[in-house]
């Protein structure tokens, strides 16, 4: 082939592609049409929320914050640190209409809180699933930064598995597979809607890591859980073993190359917990509960959930290059302190 030809060869290869790729403004326009159809679809659902406590000389504001509606008939989803130290207060939404609520559960270790309003025609947000998030996905935020009611803001996941650490009191646990984006969150954001392109939220925002960083609390099969106990027992109970730990390798004398890679070391033994009571010792290695792989602490978290309070689980456990199963009784967290 002579070189003119070959030139001739490349320029028509190069005007196909041209044809087949949207152009600048073509791709912008695609993204403004997601971003604006999702802000249609969610804002009549995300409120502005006043929160306070009442008092002898009336409701004393506290602060503000968003809140996302699931239910028809009042019922709102918004971050625990929101309405913490609240019993109520006004949720005001983008077609004028101010709403007294009540606080009906707080989740701290979560910074998950449901709030009830006092209306029965609300429109609800479609809840999403976060597991199947990508980085690099695009993403859009609607809350009430700086009391701008209503606004909305673009970006993209940033990052996946992020850890949040939470408290309440003397408790502290770590909000595991948080989401990081770079879509713009200011003070007033918490409580509000992370939604996917479908307009499905996926996330609630909970706080601003930094400039450019936001973090949302992941909207997934576990966190729903947490929703349902809230709205039907105003609480989340959980397990509490009490032990402290962080991945580690198996020991590949112990397993070959096919079997479980990684276990939860345990670092710190609570006296007087079940953990004690059940012989665990620091140094252990925790390869399962109940057949449940557990690689990290996390994974521990999401096993210990209501159903194991009071009931023996089976931990299987290397100690000494050696598989030895223990029976351990979770006590409610929180409840019993030691």
């Amino acid at each position: 082939m002579t070189t003119l030809r070959l030139i001739e060869s490349l320029y028509s290869a190069d005007q196909q592609a041209s044809v087949q790729q949207p152009t600048e403004n073509e791709a912008l326009d695609a993204y403004s049409s997601v971003v604006t159809t999702v802000a249609e679809k969610l804002s009549p659902s995300v409120a502005s929320l006043r929160v306070g406590r009442r008092g002898r000389a009336g409701r004393q504001v506290l602060g503000s914050g968003s809140g996302v509606v699931i239910s028809p008939d009042g019922y709102l989803l918004t971050s625990a640190h929101v309405v913490a130290d609240a019993d109520g207060g006004s949720a005001t939404f983008i077609d004028g209409r101010e709403i007294e609520f009540e606080v009906r559960g707080i989740d701290r270790l979560s910074d998950l809180a449901i709030i009830r309003a006092r209306a029965n025609d609300l429109q609800p947000a479609a809840l999403g699933d976060a597991d199947g998030l990508k980085v690099g996905q695009l993403v859009v935020a609607i809350g009430n930064p700086l009391g701008f009611a209503g606004s909305v803001t673009a970006g993209v996941v940033s990052a996946l598995g992020r850890s949040l650490s939470t408290s309440d009191g003397d408790m502290q646990r770590l909000v595991e597979n948080v989401i990081q984006t770079d879509a713009s969150l200011n003070p007033g954001n918490s409580g509000g809607a992370l939604a996917d392109w479908r307009g499905c939220v996926v996330g609630v925002n909970t706080a601003v890591a930094g400039i450019g960083v936001g973090l949302a609390v992941p909207i997934n099969r576990t966190t729903q859980g947490i929703l349902a106990a809230l709205i039907a027992e105003g609480r989340v109970r959980r397990g509490y073993l009490g032990i402290a730990g962080a991945g580690r390798p198996v020991p590949p004398r112990v397993f070959g190359a096919g079997d479980q890679r990684t276990g939860m070391g345990v670092v710190e033994v609570v006296p007087g917990s079940p953990a004690a009571a059940a012989g665990l010792r620091a140094g252990d290695l925790v390869l399962d509960v109940d057949g449940t792989p557990i690689s990290d602490a996390g994974d521990l978290q999401r096993v210990l959930v209501a159903d194991s309070i009071g009931k023996s689980i089976s931990l299987r456990v290397i100690r000494d290059g050696r598989v030895i199963t223990l029976a351990a009784t979770p006590l409610e967290l929180g409840v019993t302190r030691f």
